[in-house]
Order: structure tokens, then C-alpha cells, then sequence
């Protein structure tokens, strides 16, 4: 018996070691997971239905999934430097100087001292003030798109490039209408931005803002779209505001907004803000008016808009109760420029427009803006409701007159 378990006991002890070693080195012919791999995640292509759960071979439809690891899916670009690289150099810091005339001593203010002296001999001072501001290089001829606001006034204008050229700027034209203006600087090699599409841009879409924040030097800020299309701001006669977060202080105005291809969306114009600072709420105006007011400005010396002489307001529930009518969408012509298009055409206060050129009217500032895109010359049809009765009046686009040579219009029937 002895011989037996002795004759027994080596090839045994020699198949457990075999065992363990197969065990150690090869886990998966014996059905044993390697936990070193269990804990780096295997990502591999999968294929889903539309409900977004795996297929077998027999569902219907079969969409492709990128393969590719969660982490990777979620992340976005860790550097936006190639597109401030490409935008940068076209953004410019601008210091303008004023001549401020003041009275010298608080008692010239009394109503003695002005009869005595009269009000325009009075004795004043000059003192020079200073500000600051942004603009762009919107072409290489050196034709500069800024704010009006930025150089209204000014009496000296001075541009610095990325590269540290300086050089003193003329102003080409202004636009306090949609609150732009054009400056000129004649120097070699400029840079220049590459203008986007802002019919592109969607709510969410990264941007960066580029400008002369405080006076600092030329500095960079991130954030998103906002809003589109936005007006009611009551900031200029024409608003089509694109909105955005990212910071804009005293000193980006006129500077850039661009898209992360280090093209130009907008002209950094505006801030909502009750501190004075950025509270994320930043306006720019579009690159595609901007690019029509320099056209137009340096084509004929101001800017041709389309314009039919009338004021609207909206139709609320609230007006159509007191004339007796349908809540109707529409505009309700609240007055009519003497002698302008819409008076020679026969339009009257308290006709509601319903459509111009087919165009749906809903609200007063945005059907401005569009005849405002129209040719000085076109015949366009208005549909109106006049005494509950609808109608079609055609009417021939005028040339809008300046600011200054507006007149009241008449708000009565006539």
C-alpha cells in the first residue's frame, strides 16, 4: 500500500504545479478574467438602432457609432491661439482726444452773469479729454470699422496696431444710425479679417471677443452665443444685435467678435450692465452690416437705406379691442412723413399693415430693417386692413434723409 500512495504522490504533486502555472499564465482557458484588464476600458465600434441600444442582425435599421472613448466625445479644443493668431492682428486700439469748453468758476452759471455777458461770450477753458476704444481693419487698403460713439467728437484720432505701428486715422464716414463709423490709415502691409456668415451662427456657438478693455492693451475673453436678432434695445435706429457672454468692459468698443475659425461675426458695440462692468451681457452688431455701411460709405459718402416715411408701433390684443377688430398680427401706422413714399402712396395713420411684399408684419423694427435693405426706386405692395376692409397699395421706395433731416410726421388722419 505503502508503494502505492508513494508511487502516487509525485505525479500528483507535478499536475497541481502545472495547473497553477497554466492558471497564472493563460486565466482565459479556464474561464478567469484578468483583473488588470478589467480596469482599463475596452472601447471598441459598436452598432445601434435608433432607439440607441445594441442591434442583433435581425432589427431593421443599422446606424454606425465613431469609435471612439466617452472621454474623447466629450471634449472640445484645449486652445482657441490659431484663431486669435489669425483675428488679432486686425484689431486695433484707438485713443481719440477731445477739446472739452467749460466755464471757468461756477458763478458764471447765475442768470446775472450770462444777461451781463451773454450766454455764448461767456468766459470758459479748454481742457483736453481722452478716451479710449477698438476697431478693426475691415480691408488692406486700411479702411477701419469702429463705433460711433468710440470717436463722435473727437478732434484727434490715434491707432495702434498688434505690431506697435501708431498712426493718426481720418474719419471716411459715420452712421449714428446703426451707431458705426469708418476711419482711414495709410500704411503698408495691413492685416485684415475674413468676415463669417452670421446666418451660420447659432445660439451655443463659441465666440471670443477681442478688443482695448480699460485701456489695458489688447485682450482676449471667451463665451457663447446668446441670443441672435436681438432689438427692443432702443441702443440704435437699426438693431439686429447678435448677444453674447463673453466679457465686454469700457474700451472693447469697436473690437471684434469672432467665431472659432478667427472669423468676424460682429462689431463689439454695447453691455447691459447696472455696475458699469461686464455682467455677460454683451451686444455686437453683425459683420454683414457693418461691411454694407463701409461699402456704402466709401462708395457714395453715406449710407443708402430704403425708407417709406411712416411710424408703427405694434398691433396688441389691447389696440385691436379699441378699434373694434381681430387680434390680428400686423403693424398699426401710427404716423406719415409729409411728402415721403408712404404719403404718396396714400398711406394714413391707423391703417394696419399686414404684409410688405409678402413679407409677414409683425413687428415695427424689424419691417424698418428690412425696407431698409431695399433699392431707393423699388415698388413694393403693402397689404393693409383700412375700416375692416383689406387692401393691396403699392409704393415706390425712397432714399431715408439723415437724422438731421427728418421732420415730425403727422399722426392725424389726412
Amino acid at each position: 500500500m505503502k508503494k502505492l500512495v508513494h508511487f502516487l504522490t509525485w505525479p500528483t504533486i507535478c499536475g497541481v504545479l502545472v495547473a497553477i502555472i497554466l492558471m497564472q499564465q493563460f486565466p482565459g482557458l479556464v474561464g478567469i478574467n484578468n483583473t488588470a484588464e478589467q480596469d482599463t476600458p475596452q472601447v471598441t465600434q459598436a452598432v445601434y438602432n435608433s432607439n440607441n441600444s445594441p442591434i442583433s442582425s435581425t432589427d431593421p435599421v443599422v446606424i454606425k457609432q465613431e469609435n471612439v472613448t466617452v472621454s474623447a466625445a466629450r471634449t472640445g479644443p484645449s486652445s482657441y491661439s490659431h484663431a486669435v493668431k489669425k483675428a488679432a492682428p486686425a484689431v486695433v486700439n484707438i485713443y481719440t482726444t477731445k477739446i472739452i469748453r467749460e466755464r471757468q468758476h461756477p458763478i458764471f452759471d447765475d442768470p446775472f452773469f450770462q444777461d451781463f455777458f451773454g450766454y455764448n461770450q461767456m468766459p470758459k477753458r479748454k481742457r483736453m479729454q481722452s478716451s479710449l476704444g477698438s476697431g478693426v481693419i475691415m480691408s488692406p487698403e486700411g479702411y477701419v470699422v469702429t463705433n460711433n460713439h468710440v470717436i463722435a467728437g473727437a478732434s484727434e484720432i490715434l491707432i495702434l496696431l498688434q505690431d506697435g505701428r501708431e498712426t493718426p486715422a481720418r474719419v471716411v464716414g459715420t452712421d449714428p444710425e446703426t451707431d458705426l463709423a469708418i476711419l482711414k490709415i495709410d500704411l503698408d502691409n495691413l492685416p485684415s479679417v475674413t468676415l463669417a456668415p452670421t446666418r451660420n451662427a447659432e445660439i451655443g456657438d463659441v465666440v471670443l471677443a477681442i478688443g482695448n478693455p480699460f485701456g489695458v492693451g489688447q485682450t482676449v475673453t471667451m463665451g457663447i452665443i446668446s441670443a441672435t436678432g436681438r432689438s427692443k434695445l432702443y441702443l440704435n435706429t437699426y438693431e439686429n444685435f447678435i448677444q453674447t457672454d463673453a466679457a465686454i468692459n469700457p474700451g472693447n468698443s469697436g473690437g471684434a467678435l469672432i467665431n472659432v475659425h478667427g472669423d468676424l461675426l460682429g462689431i463689439n458695440t454695447a453691455i447691459f450692465s447696472k455696475s458699469g462692468g461686464s455682467q455677460g451681457i454683451g451686444f455686437a452688431i453683425p459683420s454683414e452690416i457693418a461691411r454694407d455701411v463701409m461699402l456704402s460709405i466709401v462708395k457714395h459718402g453715406k449710407v443708402i437705406r430704403g425708407w417709406l416715411g411712416l411710424e408703427t408701433q405694434q398691433f396688441t390684443r389691447e389696440l385691436a379691442d379699441a378699434f373694434g377688430l381681430p387680434h390680428i398680427e400686423g403693424i398699426l401706422i401710427t404716423g406719415v412723413y409729409r411728402n415721403g413714399p408712404a404719403f404718396q402712396a396714400g398711406l394714413k395713420p391707423g391703417d394696419l399693415i399686414l404684409e410688405i411684399n409678402s413679407m409677414h408684419a409683425r413687428e415695427g423694427r424689424k419691417v424698418m430693417y428690412q425696407v431698409a435693405q431695399m433699392r431707393p426706386g423699388e415698388e413694393v405692395s403693402i397689404k393693409i386692413i383700412r375700416n375692416g376692409i383689406e387692401q393691396d397699395i403699392k409704393c415706390i421706395i425712397g432714399l431715408r434723409p439723415s437724422l438731421s433731416g427728418l421732420q415730425e410726421p403727422s399722426r392725424s388722419r389726412h
